[in-house]
């Protein structure tokens, strides 16, 4: 009686995946890469942009607060030179690099480059627009600052 199992009609000898096989692989991988690299590295400086606004959103919001709360007048101070702002209480904020202050409306010039928006006890502020992009101007927020009601609102995109 013979076995199935003694002499098995066919026998592998290739084991594994052969050296082109392998390249071709990695040569898919890399070229996936390529595509997809630029498009996480684009989401993340735009995220960087989208944070620095509603950073600043906050900040405002917080001195609007305050101004309220402690009955005193308050300032928010930008220097577009340096891309920061700070409040007067000394509180500096450098923007990342990926981020710039582009343009500032609204606010009363100090000299010397720096522009401040006021905060007063009453809820109310000097109304105007704050535009933080990306160094490229791939993305752009607005910061608008409500005279009378003293709300701040941080819009996506230019200008309506």
């Amino acid at each position: 009686m013979e076995s199935s199992f003694s002499t098995p009609c066919c026998i592998l000898t290739e084991k594994g995946f052969s050296l082109l096989e392998l390249l071709v692989v990695l040569l898919l991988l890399g070229l996936s890469s390529l595509i997809v690299l630029p498009a996480i590295d684009k989401g993340l400086r735009e995220r960087e942009v989208k944070q620095s606004a509603l950073q600043l959103a906050a900040v405002a919001r917080n001195l609007r607060s305050r101004a309220v709360y402690d009955n005193t007048l308050q300032r928010l101070i930008f220097n577009p030179l340096e891309n920061s702002y700070q409040s007067a209480a000394g509180n500096k904020v450098v923007l990342s690099s990926d981020a710039k202050i582009t343009g500032i409306e609204g606010a009363e010039p100090l000299g010397d480059g720096l522009m401040q928006f006021l905060f007063f006890p009453n809820g109310s502020l000097l109304g105007g627009e704050v535009g933080i992009s990306s160094r490229e101007g791939t993305s752009r927020y607005l910061i608008r600052l409500e005279p009378l009601t003293g709300r701040v609102v941080v819009v996506k995109g230019n200008r309506e």
